[in-house]
């Protein structure tokens, strides 16, 4: 029950954050956009069927089996338990924060008339990570497993096939999705912002991090 309502959360976050992009009325992520021109119809076309169609879809799945691993392990609640909610929480708020700091630094971009210096969000999280939205959504479902983990644990299957268990895969895959995925976003951001690269100098691509000094600013 606590995983299902940790998890309604993620959900309801998503949702709101893909409908108030369009999502629901036909927009569809710009980075498909650059990707088909890049690929022919017939490459995207089979991208399109074994990556966003089957892969991402099986990959729901798999990042909610620790659930299933709860389920077959029913114990009591722990201290173990809590903490990892909070942590789950934490991380929920940490993506929330991150989606509003980008949505908004897109709404003035708009009212700008389509360019705002230096192009892309510099402030709030995004100070200490190029991209803290794409961390805390990975973080979630690592503490997720750590969950089914622990229950697997608590009924005595120990660290190999409690601590460490098949489940453990969905969690795996949804990084390699992520590395992939920010390579990606990064190469477009790159082309497109002169600004970018000295921007990935200073900052910590994943995990929130104080900017690094680069030699520009130590001889300002």
């Amino acid at each position: 029950v606590l995983m299902a309502a940790l998890v309604t959360l993620w959900g309801a976050r998503l949702t709101f954050n893909f409908a108030r992009k369009g999502g629901y009325s036909g927009m569809e992520d710009y980075r498909w956009a650059i990707l088909r021109k890049r690929m022919t119809p017939v490459q995207f076309q089979l991208f399109n069927l074994f990556f966003i169609v089957l892969y991402q879809n099986a990959l729901l799945v798999l990042i909610s089996l620790p659930a299933l691993m709860a389920w077959e392990h029913p114990t009591p609640l722990t201290g173990w338990d809590i903490a990892l909610a909070a942590l789950f929480l934490a991380f929920l708020v940490g993506e929330t924060v991150a989606d509003q700091e980008q949505w908004d630094f897109h709404q003035a971009k708009k009212r700008a008339g389509g360019t705002l210096e230096p192009g892309f969000a510099t402030t709030g999280l995004f100070r200490l990570s190029r991209h803290p939205n794409f961390f805390f959504e990975q973080a979630q479902w690592w503490v997720f497993y750590f969950i089914g983990a622990v229950a697997a644990v608590s009924a005595g299957l120990g660290v190999w096939g409690g601590l460490i268990n098949p489940t453990i895969v969905g969690a795996v895959l949804l990084t390699v999705l992520f590395i992939g995925s920010t390579i990606f976003t990064e190469s477009i951001s790159a082309s497109k912002y002169p600004a970018y690269a000295d921007y990935q100098r200073r900052t910590s691509m994943l995990v929130p991090l104080p900017p690094r000094r680069t030699a520009a600013t130590t001889r300002a």
